[in-house]
């Protein structure tokens, strides 16, 4: 039985050290910097980033459990503008915190990581508006094969 790409990666600690060589990467980005270098930024982001990204992954419930939805995570991105070059910037960022972190070279995982981010910010960016959004909805699953359905 193949692991989960959570479990593959190396579990929280890996996710951990993806969050935060993303936020690195993204406060150094002359264009996400704004976004992730608000004065009254949440401390515990990059905690929850890497608890969604954990569960999305195959991870534990641990967003879930301790934040919320995928609709919240929803509303709060949505209604931003267009902001199709900050998609492709924040994908290349996740590409590049791979390596930061140390995450496994295999071509398969790579693939299956960048393929479900570009799928996560296409998904984010379709929400124009907050009309958009639905009321609830749980946390995607994406795994080595692409995106679960229930």
């Amino acid at each position: 039985m193949r692991p989960s790409l959570y479990e593959y990666a190396g579990g929280a600690l890996a996710f951990r050290a993806l969050a935060t060589a993303h936020h690195a990467r993204c406060l150094a980005d002359p264009e996400l910097n704004h976004p992730f270098s608000h004065p009254d930024g949440n401390p515990e982001h990059v905690e929850r980033l890497a608890a969604y990204w954990g569960e999305v992954l195959g991870g534990p419930d641990a967003f879930t459990r301790a934040c919320s939805d995928q609709a919240a995570v929803l509303r709060m991105h949505a209604g931003n503008g267009d902001m199709s070059d900050l998609g492709r910037r924040f994908v290349d960022c996740f590409v590049g915190a791979m390596d930061d972190a140390g995450l496994p070279a295999d071509e398969e995982f790579r693939a299956s990581m960048r393929a479900y981010m570009a799928w996560a910010v296409d998904d984010v960016l379709a929400h124009e508006d907050l009309a958009s959004v639905p009321a609830a909805a749980g946390l995607p699953r994406w795994s080595w094969d692409g995106l679960e359905q229930d």
